[in-house]
């Protein structure tokens, strides 16, 4: 029979990625097989400094969280498998995607982001949408051509009355 301090420590872990999956906008699930030390140290970097995380859990464990919270990724946990969780639903796998463009080792397997299954299509797609900050920066500068096309049609109206 189980030693009971090992189950404890089984399902302590199965309750961590529950609540890390519950607490996240976005987690992917990526093979790192063949990846080196000093590589996955810089993906670790990457991945903190836009606020997320990766950790390599027993596929066992993964599908008991995952059973408890109704996601269905069984297909995809056969083999060596990294989870990357996120609170902004497309920085990690921004990252990732970024990441495996240079290093051919990692591939991005799944995905659960906003409460969707996505698919290594959807994951390609989401990398592909422009940063926040990005984002931001196109609404601001339509914006600033709406203004600028109304200061020029007042200036032009003003010149126009004065005649």
């Amino acid at each position: 029979m189980a030693n009971q301090k090992i189950i404890a420590r089984k399902q302590e872990t199965v309750n961590e990625i529950t609540n890390k999956v519950k607490e996240s906008s976005s987690t992917v699930l990526f093979e790192y097989h063949g990846l080196t030390v000093n590589e996955t140290v810089e993906l670790r970097r990457k991945l903190k400094e836009a606020g997320s995380e990766y950790k390599v859990y027993k596929n066992t464990l993964v599908k008991r969280a995952l059973d408890s919270l109704n996601i269905d990724m069984d297909s995809e946990l056969n083999g060596p498998k990294a989870i990357a969780f996120g609170t902004d639903a497309v920085a990690p796998i921004k990252v990732l995607s970024d990441f495996a463009k240079d290093h051919p080792a990692l591939v991005m397997k799944i995905g659960y982001v906003d409460g969707q299954i996505a698919d290594t299509n959807m994951l390609k797609q989401l990398a592909s949408i422009p940063s926040r900050e990005g984002l931001l920066t196109m609404l601001a500068s339509g914006l600033m051509g709406v203004v600028k096309d109304l200061s020029i049609c007042l200036d032009l109206y003003s010149k126009d009355l004065e005649k």
